[in-house]
């Protein structure tokens, strides 16, 4: 073992305490000198803001000769506690969280490289969350603007150094650390909700009606904050035959793991819809790819299908668990397509079967599929009674009866159900609109 360091003399009166390297060998973490409390002082580099004692590592070949510590007057109302350290190895065993900055001596021998700044760049790769100061001989000025330049938060000369300017200096070091930690993270986490946007935005569906006569509509709204997407999920597509498939589903939650899975279950059954499966087919098949990508074999999923045949007048209705549609005829009143053959939620049964309802649409029609989102919210602010599909039956004839079509009564129908729950509604909420007039 090398020869313990010699201790800088410190001054009847001074608050700055040394700390050599020699002392704190075994466990330099937790080595801190005594104040007048008689406890042992651990600022932490982050806790430190504002007040209080301050830690410098001070990297210099020979601290207790060139670096004397300085004195700082009574009263400042600072203490700062030194550690010193030799060389960038011994530096490396003393850097624990406690330290609130570190003094690189610029002119640190033995570095073995020919870049002047090279034992400054290796103590900013080793410790690059901690508030850097560069030491730099009188008159230096370009080595001391180039330790800025490249990660140095300031820059002190040796025959300067002072008290006072040491402790100023380590506090705007500190906090201004601190301050471009904190940018960098809000940058970044700027940066990762715009990209998460754009992934989101680009998971969604776009309807495929090209040559429908039908009208389309879509409201959805994830329950997740600041989210684009959530566990419900839907699609539209017409296939070369001229047959518009519609489906709608809810998987159980409405994290991020149940949004992903929902974008699965979509994508699929776009592309099983497009090979010309149908019914009970298709919806075996979705839900052997809910078994293999759900994380548990708790999770399951509802699902709405429906087919319009080419000339718009008839569909195919399946139903796994899910909330059956509401259709107004003819411009008459919103009621419930029958739901008394349907099957269970996907994945809770391996199987199942879904019997597909053959329902007779007519000349003019409007279909509303949605998720129980929409209907599990209260009745009326504080009550326990939930809205349920009456009280959305009733609500949307209201909302026929003002007029409301399209867009408009489905934005109406979601604020109307937030309004009556008295408040944000929970859970997601996807609702879809297809109509046709009759000729």
């Amino acid at each position: 073992m090398s020869a313990p360091v010699p201790v800088p003399q410190q001054r009847t009166g001074s608050t700055v305490e040394t700390q050599p390297a020699a002392e704190t060998t075994g466990d330099p973490g937790t080595s801190g000198t005594t104040g007048s409390s008689g406890t042992t002082g651990s600022s932490g580099n982050s806790g430190n803001s504002g007040g209080g004692d301050l830690t410098l590592l001070v990297i210099d070949d020979d601290p207790a000769g060139t670096f004397t510590a300085p004195e700082l007057p009574e009263g400042a109302g600072t203490r700062v506690r030194i550690r010193t350290a030799r060389n960038l190895t011994e530096a490396e065993r003393l850097l624990t969280d406690d330290i609130d900055c570190i003094l690189v001596d610029l002119a640190l021998p033995g570095s073995g490289d020919s870049d002047d700044l090279a034992p400054l760049k290796h103590v900013l790769r080793l410790a690059p969350r901690h508030a850097v100061l560069a030491l730099a001989a009188e008159g230096d000025v370009e080595r001391a603007a180039g330790a800025v330049r490249v990660g140095a938060q300031d820059y002190l000369f040796r025959g300067e150094l002072d008290g006072r300017l040491l402790s100023r200096a380590i506090r705007y070091a500190v906090e201004r650390k601190r301050a471009d930690i904190a940018q960098r993270q809000l940058t970044e986490s700027r940066l990762r909700a715009q990209e998460n946007a754009r992934l989101e935005r680009g998971l969604l569906p776009t309807p495929l009606l090209q040559g429908s006569d039908l009208t389309f509509a879509a409201h959805y709204r994830p329950g997740r904050s600041r989210a684009l997407l959530g566990g419900d999920f839907y699609d539209t597509v017409r296939t070369p035959d001229g047959t518009v498939h519609v489906m709608i589903g809810d998987v159980c939650g409405h994290g991020p793991d149940e949004a992903a899975l929902g974008v699965e279950l979509r994508i699929a059954w776009r592309a099983l819809t497009l090979a010309g499966l149908c019914g009970d087919r298709l919806l075996s098949t979705l839900q052997q790819v809910l078994e293999h990508e759900r994380e548990s074999e708790e999770i399951f999923a509802t699902l709405c299908t429906v087919d319009i045949t080419p000339d718009g007048r008839r569909a195919g209705l399946c139903l796994a668990g899910h909330p059956s549609p509401l259709i107004t005829r003819n411009g008459r009143a919103t009621q419930l397509l029958p739901y008394e053959e349907g099957g269970p939620a996907l994945g809770l049964l391996p199987r199942a079967r879904w019997p597909r309802r053959q329902v007779e649409l007519g000349a003019s029609w409007g279909l509303m599929l949605y998720t129980d989102g929409l209907i599990e919210g209260r009745a009326a602010p504080g009550a326990t009674r939930r809205l349920g599909q009456e009280g959305m039956v009733e609500m949307i004839n209201a909302q026929l009866a003002g007029g409301l079509t399209g867009d408009d009564l489905l934005q109406s129908a979601v604020a109307q159900a937030r309004e009556l729950n008295g408040g944000e509604l929970t859970d997601d909420v996807a609702v879809l609109l297809l109509g046709r007039e009759g000729t």
